[in-house]
C-alpha cells in the first residue's frame, strides 16, 4: 500500500499528507479481491467495481477540508466500503459516516471488508451502513458536512444538495455515459450553492437495483 500511495503522490493524485496518511491506513487488499494495488477499477461483482486508487485519492482530496472531527458525512453507493472507511478515518473519534448501498450482497461484502481491520468503526457507529436506495439521499441523519456519490447521476440531484449543511460540499459524477464530470457542489454559510466541474470520469449510473443487476 505504501508503494501505491507513493506512486499516487508522484503522479499528483495525492496532494496532501492527510490523504496520504489515511489511504495508507486503509489497505485496499481488504476491499479488492483482485489486484488491489493496480491503479485501475476492479470488479466486485453485481456490475460494479471498486474505483481506481487515483479516483479515491481525488475524492478524498476534494472532501478533505469537510471531513472534520465530529462532522457528519454521507457516502451513497458505497460498494466495497473502501472510501467509507477512509472518510471515517479522516473524521476522527466523533465523526459519523452514513453509507447507503442498494445491493444487499454488497452491503454484506463491505461490512466484512471493513471488519477485517477496522471493525471498531462499525461497532462504535462511526460508520453506519444502510441497505437502501440512496438516490434521494438519507435525510433522516442529515444535514451532512459532505456527501460523496459513487455513481453517475444524469442531472444534479436537488435532494442531495438540500441535505448539505451550510458550509458543506457534495462530490458527485454527473452526466450520461461518454460524457461525465465530477461536480464539486459547495453550499456557503448563507445557503448559496455553487457548482464547478472537475475531471472527466466514467462511472456506472446511479440507477435502480433492477437495472444494475441487468447490466443497466
Amino acid at each position: 500500500m505504501k508503494d501505491l500511495c507513493d506512486y499516487l503522490t508522484r503522479n499528483g493524485d495525492i496532494n496532501s499528507q492527510k490523504v496520504y496518511d489515511v489511504m495508507l491506513k486503509v489497505d485496499r487488499k481488504d476491499f479488492s479481491p483482485l489486484f488491489p494495488y493496480v491503479d485501475s477499477p476492479q470488479s466486485i461483482n453485481y456490475n460494479v467495481t471498486i474505483s481506481a486508487p487515483h479516483m479515491h485519492a481525488y475524492c478524498l482530496e476534494f472532501l478533505k477540508d469537510h471531513l472534520k472531527e465530529g462532522g457528519r458525512a454521507l457516502d451513497i453507493g458505497f460498494g466495497s466500503g473502501y472510501l467509507t472507511a477512509a472518510m471515517s478515518k479522516m473524521m476522527g473519534d466523533k465523526g459519523v459516516v452514513v453509507g447507503i448501498e442498494h445491493i444487499k450482497e454488497l452491503c454484506d461484502f463491505a461490512k466484512e471488508s471493513i471488519s477485517k481491520n477496522h471493525k471498531d468503526l462499525l461497532d462504535s457507529k462511526k460508520i453506519v451502513l444502510i441497505e437502501g436506495d440512496g438516490r434521494k439521499g438519507y435525510k433522516e441523519m442529515g444535514p451532512y458536512d459532505c456527501i460523496h456519490v459513487g455513481a453517475a447521476a444524469e442531472v444534479l440531484p436537488k435532494d442531495l444538495v438540500d441535505q448539505l449543511a451550510y458550509g458543506g460540499r457534495l462530490v458527485i459524477p454527473v452526466g450520461s455515459e461518454g460524457e461525465q464530470y465530477i461536480n464539486i457542489v459547495d453550499k456557503d454559510k448563507n445557503g448559496n450553492v455553487t457548482v464547478n466541474k472537475a475531471c472527466g470520469v466514467r462511472y456506472v449510473p446511479l440507477t435502480s437495483v433492477e437495472k444494475q443487476l441487468n447490466g443497466y
